[in-house]
């Protein structure tokens, strides 16, 4: 069966060159708006270490398996690219030239094509050749810095911030950039998406608040960073929490009426009292129950909602009506995001299985030599520009 084509990017074919965590959800993304997108997986795994069938970031694509580093295995990658209108990488600098399809290769092969490329500290600097992970990119870049108490370490935020926020959507975001460019001119080209500039372009709001001298360079000072009292979270009698966060002073106003303490907090702009208004709230949250605040504040305007575990969050009544998560092969994961009115997306593969749609993919992209690579080879050398060594080549 060839590719759905669901979404707006319908028709469009990209390259996928197998590696883990920024790069496939870039590719997800892609193939969530209807792009049909091949993964080229590798003898002896590339992926997460987990069950390919539970990898969500290969949904919605089709894999063949190559190997890079046999005679034939980048000639059959570029005859893909001569298909292609998009490839992305996510090797260390150097690594993908070193085995034949790089940028100039495949740029010689198809001259439309975006070649995109996703890495930690990006083509060029000190730090290009060095191992990484989103902690220490986010890190540099003075985002990890400005994350939790005001007292003790940074709180790690998952790697949502570096590698998909500050990575994938980035990515994403140029690749669309220059197929515009390249179906307008037909001219293609490469895009360098650093997690270290995407994180640090993420701050751009907070800098210049800084430079007005409305942020403070410190944790738990400011507005937005917990700093505040009505701006964080408080634990509720059943060790649940609640996220507050009416900064209005409508909502304020409310929220101090429904919480139950209109009559004894301190003025919300009397920063000397915010130490005594954060007890007041802390001490009324503790009264109740998870459940029971989010009845009381479910139909209000004071920015008040439950802080729900990953496990709970697809059964929330808002995201249920919208069906923001989906069930699909048995597995409840998050639904293709945005939405669009003509076009719409879905869910219609389970995560590819490595090397499964050779066929496939050989008859719809007209590339004989794939339907040979159905199945595994021998397991690779360990050789120093292995290409997922780890996945230091971000």
């Amino acid at each position: 069966m060839a590719a759905a084509g669901n979404g707006p990017l319908a028709g469009l074919r990209v390259v996928e060159l197998a590696g883990i965590g920024p790069g496939p959800f870039a590719a997800m993304l892609l193939a969530d708006l209807g792009a049909d997108v091949v993964r080229v997986d590798r003898p002896g795994g590339s992926g997460l270490n987990i069950d390919p069938a539970y990898d969500v970031t290969n949904r919605n694509k089709r894999s063949v398996l190559l190997d890079l580093k046999a005679p034939d295995g980048p000639e059959a990658v570029l005859d893909l690219v001569a298909r292609a209108d998009v490839l992305i990488e996510g090797y260390r600098p150097g690594v993908a030239e070193r085995l034949g399809v790089g940028p100039d290769a495949c740029l010689a092969r198809n001259p439309r094509l975006v070649y995109g490329r996703m890495t930690g500290w990006g083509q060029q600097g000190p730090l290009a050749d060095r191992a990484g992970h989103d902690i220490a990119y986010i890190a540099i870049t003075g985002a990890l810095g400005m994350i939790g108490p005001a007292q003790g370490p940074p709180s790690v935020p998952a790697n949502l911030l570096g590698d998909y926020a500050g990575g994938s959507l980035y990515l994403v975001i140029g690749v669309l950039a220059a197929l515009h460019h390249a179906r307008t001119t037909g001219e293609g080209q490469v895009v360098d998406a650093a997690i270290v500039d995407g994180a640090a372009h993420l701050t751009a709001m907070i800098h210049g608040m800084m430079a007005a001298g409305g942020w403070q360079d410190r944790r738990g000072a400011n507005l937005l960073d917990g700093g505040c009292p009505f701006y964080g979270t408080y634990e509720t009698a059943d060790g649940g929490h609640m996220a507050v966060g009416p900064l209005e002073q409508q909502f304020y106003e409310e929220f101090v009426r429904l919480l139950g303490i209109a009559d004894e907090a301190p003025a919300r702009k009397d920063v000397d009292r915010w130490g005594e208004l954060r007890t007041a709230v802390a001490d009324r949250f503790r009264t109740r129950t998870r459940d029971e605040w989010t009845a009381v504040f479910q139909d209000s305007d004071a920015c008040v909602a439950p802080v729900l575990s990953l496990r709970e969050a697809p059964a929330h009544p808002h995201l249920a009506a919208r069906h923001t998560f989906v069930d699909h092969a048995g597995i409840t994961q998050p639904a293709p995001a945005p939405r669009f009115s003509r076009t719409p997306a879905a869910v219609t593969r389970s995560p590819a299985r490595p090397g499964a749609g050779a066929a496939e993919v050989a008859a719809d992209w007209d590339v004989p030599r794939l339907a040979e690579a159905s199945g595994e080879t021998a397991p690779r050398g360990d050789r120093k520009d292995d290409p997922m060594a780890g996945q230091e080549d971000r």
